[in-house]
């Protein structure tokens, strides 16, 4: 496939039937030139909505055209006027929701082990909601319909094809009990339906790419589930690319994005970012996102080494908002300034988070990132921290450091890896309950489980070691921790008990008890290049923001990782993240400085713009000579230092986001 295009637009268009004259305010070239002048290089248009229509000229389905569709000819006229304008134009259907046929067809229907339509966002009717069965005549439809698309639009202008809503179902239908007991798969078992259903979902995309690149060879193909994570690595060759749907003010917050790109980026495939232009969520008519919040979603994009997307919807009558080009075009054109230094490259990334998603049941993971996960990637950000998140099938050698955040089970295979990493001298941090055997001295950490804590809540004390710039007296864990003996291992911090556990006639005051001052248990131990802390630390951080526990974790790094790629003087709130374009022998420094508030009951935004000011940098290079350090895109040469390994300069304005530019001697300058 093609390299993606950077800055993307995706044009929703579910448009109901009982809305006339659709598409009659449509002009191509004024569509054409909207996007154009918006720096939009790519966008997503419709075929399919999820109302069940469509807005091309269909040969096979004319019936399913939209009854009020007063241009038959739209998604036409929008690819002829875009390709005109060298803008591409993937092509939208939907996959599992379409109301035309949770009306025509509910034999088609997924339905749950009552008998009842999955309604798939639990709201009231009218919906399109209602799952589609995968492994129904629905299929067979749904061939022709990817045909007839490659048959009108033609193979010279189809430049890909985005289906959505292509989640895994815990379906029960005749279809799927039948295909289930020909796999020895019991259908009364929910465990073993979930398990059928992600080996349905892998056959179904294998089966439709297949099909897809035998009629339209070279396109791109991406199927959408609103979520990425390490299941999605199923049918992993059917995707040209991936997309990452993430829209901060909707179900998915600011924690989501951060957490998915790191593990997506590490797969070896190209990734758009996807958020939106709405103040909430999808089909939010008539709203705009605060533009500090577009800009932050799209710069992150960028540092994170992806494309930029944003969701739009288009109006009914077929005419974009200007409103919502000025804005998307005042980021885009600083995307178009900076993507130069952005495409191809690649993080510099010196520590791995197991990802404890890995381990949750489907039913979980269609819900939340573990509090664990959130924890850790917000800890390690506002530490400056150069990090991905990997699953247990990655290559670890490349990692100076892996973090076990609390929620990984043990098992021997995890035990294994991670001691053959550790025994070639790599280095380990674990939390709780991760990879720790119940039974036995863990090898791993040289420490006996003795049992959960009789205590809820317990107190830490700082010393010279593990809690350095803490004040030297007690401070509380919130959440219950774990029982340890130091077997094989040296203790580096304590733990203290409280006087009693609040329960029976036993209280005092509001919460908990205070400190008894007696030492009760380890709570930070080494052995050799592995680090262990008895408490959840990570989700306790998600769940309480408690700093002393990112001191905690900082201290621990500071041991396993003394001299790290970045560091700076500004706040936690400074995103850094370094990447290198290897064609040009040079690394990129991100900064971003935006911060996120919860004004609203419901969602996050950013509205202001902080500006930070006179900020050191401090980047490992190693023994390469730096010939030059440049502000970017501005490529005004900044004055630096370079001496033990490290260059250091300053910068003198961060106004939301500021990109620096390593140039080393071993290669061209550009």
């Amino acid at each position: 496939m093609k390299q993606l295009r950077y800055r993307q637009v995706h044009l929703d268009f579910h448009t109901s039937e009982y809305i006339q004259d659709i598409g009659k305010d449509f002009q191509a070239e004024e569509f054409a030139q909207t996007l154009k002048e918006a720096y939009v290089d790519s966008i997503t248009c419709f075929a399919r909505c999820h109302h069940g229509w469509l807005y091309y000229p269909s040969k096979k389905f004319p019936e399913l055209i939209h009854p009020e569709l007063a241009n038959h000819n739209l998604l036409m006229e929008q690819i002829e006027a875009c390709h005109r304008n060298g803008i591409k134009v993937p092509v939208y259907t939907t996959i599992r929701w379409d109301g035309r046929v949770m009306r025509e067809h509910p034999e088609w229907l997924c339905v749950d082990e009552k008998g009842d339509f999955i309604n798939m966002q639990e709201v009231l009717e009218p919906h399109f909601y209602n799952a589609i069965c995968l492994n129904s005549g629905y299929r067979d439809f749904l061939k022709e319909h990817l045909l007839d698309i490659i048959d009108v639009v033609g193979t010279d202008n189809l430049d890909g094809i985005f289906m959505d809503i292509v989640v895994q179902v815990d379906c029960c239908c005749d279809h799927c009990r039948k295909k289930m007991l020909e796999h020895n798969i019991d259908p009364d078992s929910k465990k073993e339906r979930e398990s059928y259903a992600a080996i349905m979902l892998e056959e179904f995309k294998e089966e439709i790419s297949e099909f897809i690149r035998a009629n339209a060879p070279g396109i791109s193909i991406f199927y959408n589930d609103s979520r990425f994570d390490t299941d999605s690595k199923r049918a992993f060759d059917a995707y040209s690319h991936l997309e990452l749907e993430s829209l901060p003010s909707g179900s998915w917050g600011y924690d989501h994005f951060p957490a998915v790109v790191r593990y997506a980026r590490t797969l070896g495939k190209e990734i758009i970012g996807m958020t939106g232009k709405f103040h909430t969520y999808w089909g939010d008519f008539h709203s705009l996102k605060n533009k500090a919040a577009l800009e932050y979603e799209c710069f992150q994009m960028l540092a994170m080494g992806t494309g930029c997307s944003v969701g739009d919807q288009l109006h009914p009558l077929g005419k974009l908002s200007k409103a919502t080009y000025e804005l998307i075009g005042s980021v885009y054109k600083s995307v178009a300034e900076k993507e130069k230094y952005c495409i191809g490259a690649a993080a510099k990334s010196e520590i791995a988070i197991l990802t404890p998603v890995e381990y949750l049941d489907h039913t979980v993971k269609d819900l939340v990132i573990p509090k664990a996960l959130i924890g850790a990637v917000r800890m390690l950000q506002e530490l400056s921290c150069q990090f991905d998140i990997v699953d247990s099938d990655a290559e670890l050698d490349g990692y100076r450091v892996v973090i076990l955040p609390d929620g990984i089970p043990y098992s021997k295979r995890l035990e294994t890896i991670l001691s053959g990493y550790v025994g070639k001298g790599g280095c380990l941090l674990g939390t709780y309950d991760a990879c720790l055997p119940e039974d036995g001295i863990s090898g791993l950490y040289g420490i006996k489980y003795m049992g959960r804590s009789v205590f809820s809540r317990e107190f830490v004390m700082p010393n010279d070691i593990i809690g350095r710039n803490l004040p030297k007296e007690e401070f509380v864990m919130y959440e219950r921790g774990n029982d340890i003996e130091a077997a094989q291992a040296e203790v580096l911090m304590d733990r203290i008990a409280p006087y009693f556990e609040r329960g029976g006639e036993k209280f005092c005051s509001h919460q908990h008890a205070p400190s008894s001052g007696r030492v009760h248990m380890p709570e930070v131990t080494r052995k050799g290049n592995v680090i262990y802390c008895a408490h959840p630390l990570f989700g306790l951080y998600r769940k309480n923001a408690a700093v002393w526990c990112k001191q905690m974790v900082k201290d621990m790094l500071d041991i396993l990782l003394p001299n790290p790629l970045v560091s700076h003087n500004g706040p936690s709130t400074l995103l850094c993240t370094l990447n290198t374009q290897k064609d040009f022998h040079r690394d990129i420094l991100h900064l971003l400085h935006y911060i996120t508030e919860k004004r609203s009951e419901d969602i996050s935004t950013i509205e202001d713009v902080i500006p930070l000011y006179h900020t050191e940098i401090r980047i490992f290079a190693g023994d390469r000579k730096v010939s030059g350090v440049y502000l970017l895109p501005e490529e005004e040469p900044a004055a630096f230092t370079q001496e033990n390994g490290y260059i250091r300069f300053q910068v003198e304005k961060i106004e939301g986001h500021q990109m620096a530019g390593i140039q080393y001697a071993d290669g061209k300058e550009e």
